[in-house]
């Protein structure tokens, strides 16, 4: 369950990471950036949907890309796609380029590699905040590739889920059947399976397998993690 601070003028901002030593040190660093914030943190994509409940007026989302219930970029199109308004930052310890690439066509508005400095951080929130992007100069083409369109597509048509659809999706792609879904949500199996029928319409795909092949085309490949690659360049852009 997501977090909430005491009450404080100024910023609101969602951290969502699910270790407990990392998150309290990217709360450090938004507090260094935002003396005055309100910090509301979670540690799972559930505790995200809640967290942004609690706070619908949020400025900013930080959102790790590894957290239990998301996979990969799963909550941020859900995010996109809820909370328009809200401006989300993926914090990663993945640094391949082309993840990064991927993390800005799906919408983030910046990219912060967790290896990064907690002042780095705190002025690439700053920035995002000022209305620019914060994405690690990766040199990639700026036009999209027919797989990088794809991904928008399929974003897109995950945006288009309502909460408890996205989070029936994700308890799909966990490998748990209608009745285990049904005793998680604590709603009945024909509530679960009507949820099927939605998702299936709306991810156009025919069956529940193809479901789960489609939530999984947003998580991120460990090869492609490039954690121990050299660290990209911050840069506003």
């Amino acid at each position: 369950m997501p977090d909430r601070a005491s009450s404080m003028a100024g910023h609101a901002v969602i951290v969502a990471d699910d270790h407990p030593l990392f998150r309290s040190a990217l709360r450090g660093a938004v507090e260094q950036a935002l003396p005055d914030a309100q910090v509301t943190e979670a540690d799972s994509a559930q505790a995200v949907q809640a967290a942004v409940r609690m706070v619908p007026d949020a400025d900013l989302c930080t959102l790790d890309l590894r957290m239990p219930g998301a996979y990969g970029f799963s909550t941020l199109a859900f995010l996109r796609g809820n909370h328009p308004s809200l401006p989300v930052v993926i914090v990663s310890a993945v640094t391949d380029p082309s993840v990064i690439r991927r993390a800005e066509t799906l919408g983030a508005v910046g990219y912060i590699p967790k290896s990064a400095p907690p002042q780095v951080i705190a002025q690439s929130i700053q920035r995002v905040l000022a209305g620019d992007t914060a994405f690690p100069d990766t040199g990639a083409n700026p036009t999209l590739s027919p797989a990088e369109t794809a991904d928008q597509a399929l974003a897109e048509r995950i945006a288009s889920l309502t909460p408890q659809q996205f989070r029936v999706l994700t308890l799909l792609a966990d490998g748990l059947l209608n009745k285990q879904i049904a005793y998680e949500m604590n709603v009945t199996e024909a509530t679960i399976k009507a949820h099927v029928t939605a998702i299936l319409r709306k991810l156009k795909v025919s069956n529940r397998t193809a479901a789960v092949i489609a939530a999984r085309k947003l998580d991120v490949d460990d090869t492609e993690a490039g954690l121990d690659g050299a660290q990209p360049q911050m840069t506003a852009r």
